[in-house]
């Protein structure tokens, strides 16, 4: 069965707003790799946060914060917009980083 090109596809746009002193922003980045790879309709982009004025105009609710057209999908109420490392619940308790599986189930919600 032919699906057509991959241009027929409208694009995921997907952003990683990270700060370069969170060494979990990598394995993020790692995932969502290993997520285009998987879908070819995930086009991800990187954004650097540098300053708490930055982390407000930008909504940033710590490092990694994954957005999917403009739109933190790992947000909770609680979420205080700071520039500080984030951390996720997963499965396993809480890391550095959303696993594999909830990137895949989020993007796929979002």
């Amino acid at each position: 069965m032919h699906r057509g090109s991959r241009s027929s596809v409208p694009a995921i746009d997907v952003t990683l707003l990270y700060f370069e002193d969170c060494p979990s922003w990598r394995i993020a980045d790692e995932r969502l790799a290993a997520l285009a790879l998987e879908r070819g309709d995930l086009r991800v982009t990187h954004h650097l946060v540098e300053t708490p004025a930055e982390a407000e105009r930008t909504g940033f609710r710590g490092s990694p914060s994954i957005q999917v057209d403009g739109v933190d999908i790992f947000a909770q109420p609680s979420d205080a917009v700071a520039l500080a490392c984030r951390r996720c619940p997963t499965p396993g308790g809480f890391e550095g980083a959303p696993t594999l599986d909830q990137l895949r189930a989020a993007i796929a919600d979002a």
